[in-house]
């Protein structure tokens, strides 16, 4: 049974870490995008497989053509995770999920400069 001094005690933990997933998370969604450095990773890296004008090579385009039958969230997991099974690597190690969702959106609106 709960007295209301061990509910003293553990009531300002609670609220610490209530307080620290709050945080973190609205600090990871306000994080600013580099938006020049994925635009070079895409450029350079992925561009080395799916052509650098990315209108396909080795691998298939990226265009907003190709891309429309996948949503921002399929493509952002495809990115990060790769395709099991084909040489289209998880770039996971190097981005987090915003950076692969402004990647994802940015080929889907044909807008990478």
């Amino acid at each position: 049974m709960r007295t209301a001094k061990s509910t003293r005690r553990w009531w300002p933990s609670a609220l610490g870490v209530a307080w620290l997933l709050l945080a973190s998370a609205v600090g990871a969604e306000d994080r600013k995008i580099d938006t020049e450095k994925l635009t070079h990773l895409v450029r350079q890296d992925c561009g080395g497989c799916h052509g650098l004008t990315l209108k396909g090579g080795l691998g298939k385009p990226l265009t907003p053509e190709h891309l429309a039958q996948w949503d921002r969230e399929q493509l952002a997991l495809i990115i990060l995770d790769g395709v099991p099974g084909t040489p289209m690597p998880g770039w996971r190690p190097l981005m987090d999920e915003a950076d692969a969702r402004w990647i994802a959106d940015t080929l889907k609106r044909g807008k990478l400069q």
